[in-house]
Order: structure tokens, then sequence, then C-alpha cells
């Protein structure tokens, strides 16, 4: 039987390969650029996600319902969804690898750049849970590397009042981002 493009969805719930084939030959083209859309820092995930996505097709054909949207949409919603899953992954797997492991190559930097202002963001949300007098004292302790003494000169607050608003502060901020217990020579 020649799979065409009025057949081509009954043989699928058919589970017909051929009829997989032709999804390949003429619709692999919109996967591909979803992927390449949502995956375009790390496309090392590219032909992983193809797969997963073409299985999910096959797997799901039975949903598919031509009244809701066409097969083109529907695949690309396939694919976006993959593809953020695969997202998730990614990010998932850098979260637990010890950042010292963790080496970003020179040509990378769209990726770095990337991680970079994601980590500028959650360090500015973590300050702002602060009060300004207490982020002040917070930027120039742990970002401009100033002793007690310059700080406390700077600001006309005594030290023991500074190391206990630094250590309120880094409980407020363990509470928000739901950290327990505190970090060793870190910082916070």
């Amino acid at each position: 039987m020649k799979i065409t493009e009025e057949n081509f969805i009954e043989q699928l719930i058919k589970r017909n390969e051929k009829a997989l084939e032709y999804v390949v030959d003429n619709y692999a083209w919109i996967i591909k650029t979803v992927i390449k859309k949502h995956l375009y820092c790390i496309p090392n995930f590219y032909e992983e996600c193809m797969n997963d996505c073409l299985l999910a097709i096959w797997d799901n054909i039975i949903y598919y319902d031509s009244k809701r949207n066409s097969f083109k949409n529907w695949i690309g919603g396939i694919a976006k969804y993959k593809s953020i899953d695969y997202v998730r992954k990614y990010l998932k797997d850098i979260e637990s690898q010890n950042i010292e492991d963790v080496v970003i190559h020179a040509e990378d930097n769209s990726l770095k750049e990337i991680l970079e202002n994601e980590i500028r963001e959650e360090t500015k949300k973590m300050l702002y849970t602060l009060s300004v007098e207490d982020r002040v004292i917070f930027k120039k302790f742990y970002f401009e590397d100033k002793d007690m003494n310059e700080i406390s000169n700077e600001t006309g607050l005594s030290k023991s009042i500074l190391y206990n608003r630094l250590s309120r502060g880094k409980k407020k901020i363990r509470n928000e981002a739901h950290i327990e217990g505190g970090c060793k020579n870190e910082g916070f």
C-alpha cells in the first residue's frame, strides 16, 4: 500500500512503519525547526529529542484529532514540549554537578552568557529580600571583598552590628530560597 497525505494518519494508527517514514520525509522539518528553536544552546540533544518526538507521535497518534488542529500543529506541539523537557533535564543535570566539575569552553559563550544572566538574576532576587541597608552591606562584604573595618568606617555601624546583619540576612535568604543549613566558606 502506498502511503499518501490522505492515508498516513490511518496507517500510523494501524502501526504501519512506512507511515512513520512518510512523517519523517514530509514533516521532520517542522520537528527540527522547533527543536532548534528551544535547544539552540545545547545542540548535542537534537538527535535524541528528535527520536523522542517520533516515538511520541507513534505512541500517541490515536489521540490526534484533525478537527481540533492540523497535523503540523500537533507535531509542533509535541516537539515543543519534548524540547522543553530536554532543557529541564539539562538544567537538572547541571544543578546536580559540582560547579568545579563544570567546564564551559570558550566557544560556548552564548551558553556561558545565559548561565551568567540566570545567576545574576537569581542573586538579585535573593538580595532584594533584604532591606536596602542590608543589601549594601552584603554587596560590600561578599561582592566587593571589603573587610569589616572598611565597611564599619563607610557605614558608621559597629562590627558587631554588621556581623548580626550579615547573619540575619543569610538566614533570611536561606528561608526565602528554601536552603537547608549553611554553607561553609562560600559567602552564604
